[in-house]
């Protein structure tokens, strides 16, 4: 998939499900997110790329209600989310792929798939399974297999699949190509991309900018936790600053 080929919609044509305005994130005296405004349509994936420290991490997290916002708003698909919890949060349809996995190792692959699901009803589950099952073939192969004997990028899709088995509108991934070989990145990207086109909303904090300019059809760059610069990835990716800060292009 080639930037060139993604359709030219911004995030305001598409119609926002999530809506992250002006927003503050402090730890301590420290400022990590300053002021950022990011939005993200449904059925489409935008990416948030920037050197570590940058408050990429940081602004997942305040979406999911895992620190506390200093300033700012947010709202998902018209709903504020100041002041929820993050059971709240994730009652909402909103699903965060941590950056570093973070399954539960001893745990076997269906146990740390049905933890996603715990919001919604049993019956639910097979239903949700399979979708996992259809993204994700090997993981029915190794459902009683500890998860933390898998590889890194078996480890991804169970931490993907358990986001899926929430059955989200919108799924927060964050750096989920980080050691992983390129042939499974492209597995976990191609799928990303199949969740998207299903209608739900892809926000993708990645620091391979490389990969993020080949999925995502809107880009945000944030420096200092700032959004230093915005815009389609195939007009960005044409800029002098994001391709010798980012791309590695000249």
């Amino acid at each position: 998939m080639t930037a060139d080929a993604k359709p030219h919609v911004s995030p305001q044509q598409a119609g926002p499900a999530l809506v992250i305005d002006s927003l503050d994130v402090r730890y301590g005296q420290a400022r990590a997110v300053n002021g950022a405004s990011v939005t993200v349509p449904a059925g489409k994936v935008i990416g948030i790329v920037g050197p570590n420290g940058a408050g990429k991490s940081s602004l997942l997290k305040a979406v999911s209600a895992l620190v506390p916002v200093t300033a700012g708003r947010i709202q998902f698909d018209g709903q504020s989310l100041t002041g929820l919890s993050p059971r709240a949060v994730a009652e909402l349809g909103i699903a965060h792929v941590p950056e570093g996995r973070r399954i539960f190792a001893k745990m076997t692959v269906y146990d740390n798939l049905l933890m996603g699901a715990y919001l919604l009803p049993v019956a639910r589950r097979n239903d949700l399974l399979d979708r996992v099952f259809t993204a994700f073939p090997r993981l029915k192969e190794r459902l009683k297999q500890p998860a933390g004997s898998m590889s890194g990028g078996e480890q991804q899709m169970v931490a993907i699949g358990r986001a899926l088995m929430g059955n989200p509108r919108l799924i927060m991934a964050d750096e989920v190509s980080q050691g992983l070989a390129p042939i499974v990145v492209q597995e976990v990207y191609r799928q990303l991309s199949r969740i998207a086109a299903d209608g739900v909303g892809v926000l993708l904090v990645e620091q391979n900018a490389r990969l993020a300019f080949q999925l995502a059809s809107y880009i945000y760059v944030m420096e200092q936790g700032r959004v230093a610069t915005e815009g389609l990835a195939a007009e960005l990716a044409q800029s002098e600053h994001v391709r010798n800060a980012y791309l590695g292009l000249d």
